[in-house]
């Protein structure tokens, strides 16, 4: 065991915060499907910035689980890191399975939905044509995917890693600083969600000054595509 010194403690917590706001803003999976999502599902700002939160915080915890039974349990660095790289794989398939699903679904809604035309002829002669569409036929469906979603994403950002947490909590572990490593957890944690959130705010505002209805009507597909490009940037770019 050994004791981290002044200057050792400041440049970790001082690492950890940089990384943690780095993190958060190059990983495009931590903001752009609920930027997305909240705009396709017409979220307001205060349900968005809370699932978001929310999913942060499960993206920090689960990584900080893993550092420490690793630490009680004296797993390598190594091996942890291997752990971290397969779930990362996995949430980035995830992403993508989820989100060309989603688009493929809210498609198929969208054709369905589509304004069409019922030729009615009545007792007396008169004829005419009124507009008719389906969309009140699925109604129910809409709003299980209102539900969904939220959880598709919190499942996905539970099981996606924080890779360059573990590292920052070996230091502290291996010292027995406890104080530290929860100070590292801490800190890492609080700009990771708050990077996160505020990016995701930041974007949702930004949509306002798109052509709205013109692009709402394809809002839905489009979210998936970009959840589907978002673990596809991760999987294969590794962003």
């Amino acid at each position: 065991m050994f004791e981290l010194s002044e200057s050792t403690l400041t440049v970790l917590l001082g690492t950890t915060a940089t990384v943690a706001i780095a993190h958060a803003l190059v990983g495009i999976d931590h903001s752009l499907p609920f930027i997305a999502l909240a705009r396709a599902r017409r979220w307001t700002l205060r349900r968005t910035v809370a699932i978001t939160a929310g999913c942060g915080v499960g993206h920090v915890a689960s990584s900080v689980v893993i550092g420490g039974v690793g630490a009680v349990a004296g797993s390598t660095l190594e091996s942890l890191a291997w752990i971290e790289s397969a779930r990362g794989e996995v949430a980035a398939a995830l992403l993508i399975g989820c989100g060309l699903a989603y688009a493929a679904w809210t498609a198929w809604r969208l054709f369905r939905g589509r304004v069409h035309t019922h030729l009615h002829t009545h007792g007396d002669g008169t004829v005419h044509v009124h507009p008719h569409d389906h969309e009140g036929e699925h109604l129910h469906a809409h709003d299980v995917a209102s539900s969904l979603t939220p959880w598709a994403l919190f499942v996905v950002l539970l099981l996606g890693p924080c890779e360059p947490l573990i590292p920052l909590m070996v230091v502290p572990a291996m010292s027995q600083s406890w104080g530290v490593l929860v100070a590292v957890v801490g800190i890492f944690g609080l700009l990771t969600v708050g990077t996160m959130t505020l990016t995701v705010v930041v974007g949702y505002r930004g949509l306002d000054f798109l052509p709205g209805p013109r692009l709402m009507r394809f809002a839905d597909p489009l979210a998936g595509l970009v959840m589907a490009a978002s673990g596809a940037a991760v999987l294969f770019l590794g962003i």
